[in-house]
C-alpha cells in the first residue's frame, strides 16, 4: 500500500468532500474550511482545512463566531500533516483544548484475515433497532466512561433514515452486553469506517475486538469498500498493527466549550 497516496485519498473523500454524518445534519464550505453542522446531540466541527500562516488566525476566529452564534460546543479535527505547522498552538491561543492524540489507521480490506471468530459463549449480534443501540449504549458508558447520548441520538437517526450506511454490533456473554462496535459506509468513498469498538474492562483481552473487526471487514469486502479506516487509541494501536493497519498519520480533536 503506498501510505502517501492513500492518505491524499482518504483527505479527498473523507475530509475535504465529506458527506453528512446523520440527516439532520450538512456539510459545508467556508473559504479553506470545510465544517459539519449537526444537531445539538450530533457531532459539530472541522474536518479538514487548507490554511496558511496568513489566513490562519482569521479562519480559526470565523469557526468560532459561526458555532458561538448556534450555542454549541464543536471541535476542530487536527492532522499531522494539516497546515500551517503550528495550527495547533494557534488553536490553543484561541481557547481550544485538545482531547488525546489518535493514530490514523489504514489496511486494504482484503489483507486482513477474516476469520477470526469470538470467544467461547460469546454471540456477536447485529443491531438494528432501539433495544439493541440500547445495549450498545450500555457497553460505550461502561467501556469508555462517557455519556452514551450522543451516540443513541445519532445510531437510531441512521438506523430509521439511512440503515445502509451504519454497521452496528453488540457481543453479548449469557446475554449481558459486553463489547461493541460500528462501522460507518458512506457511499461513493473508499473507506470504511471503524467506530466505538469497546470492551467493558473485566472482558478484555479474550479476542472480542479481533473478532469485531473481522465481523466489519467482511461486511465491508462484501460492499466493494477498498480500505478499513481506524481512528486508533493508544491502547487499540498494538493490536490493528499486529492485524497489518498501517499508521498514516495523527489526529488531535481540539475542542471549543459552548457559549
Amino acid at each position: 500500500m503506498d501510505h502517501t497516496a492513500v492518505l491524499a485519498l482518504f483527505d479527498r473523500d473523507m475530509r475535504e468532500n465529506a458527506r453528512p454524518f446523520g440527516t439532520d445534519s450538512v456539510v459545508e464550505r467556508v473559504g479553506g474550511v470545510v465544517r459539519h453542522v449537526g444537531s445539538e446531540q450530533g457531532w459539530n466541527g472541522v474536518l479538514w482545512s487548507d490554511l496558511t500562516e496568513a489566513d490562519a488566525d482569521a479562519a480559526i476566529a470565523e469557526q468560532r463566531r459561526y458555532f458561538a452564534r448556534l450555542g454549541r460546543e464543536f471541535e476542530w479535527k487536527l492532522y499531522g500533516h494539516d497546515g500551517p505547522r503550528d495550527l495547533g498552538q494557534r488553536l490553543l491561543a484561541a481557547g481550544f483544548t485538545p482531547e488525546p492524540a489518535e493514530t490514523l489507521m489504514v489496511i486494504e480490506a482484503g489483507e486482513l484475515e477474516l476469520d477470526a471468530e469470538p470467544p467461547p459463549g460469546v454471540e456477536l449480534r447485529p443491531v438494528t433497532d432501539a433495544a439493541g443501540v440500547d445495549l450498545m449504549v450500555d457497553v460505550h458508558e461502561q467501556a469508555f466512561g462517557t455519556p452514551g447520548t450522543a451516540l443513541r441520538h445519532q445510531l437510531l437517526d441512521l438506523l430509521d433514515e439511512a440503515p445502509n450506511t451504519v454497521v452496528a454490533v453488540v457481543a453479548l456473554a449469557d446475554d449481558l452486553p459486553v463489547s461493541s462496535a460500528r462501522m460507518e459506509l458512506v457511499p461513493g468513498t473508499r473507506f470504511a469506517g471503524l467506530w466505538g469498538g469497546g470492551t467493558v474492562e473485566a472482558w478484555r483481552g479474550r479476542g472480542i475486538y479481533r473478532a469485531l473487526i473481522a465481523h466489519r471487514a467482511r461486511i465491508a469486502v462484501d460492499r466493494g469498500y477498498p480500505y478499513l479506516q481506524v481512528d486508533a487509541s493508544d491502547q487499540s494501536r498494538p493490536i490493528l498493527q499486529r492485524l497489518g493497519f498501517a499508521p498514516l498519520t495523527t489526529t488531535v480533536p481540539y475542542v471549543h466549550a459552548a457559549p
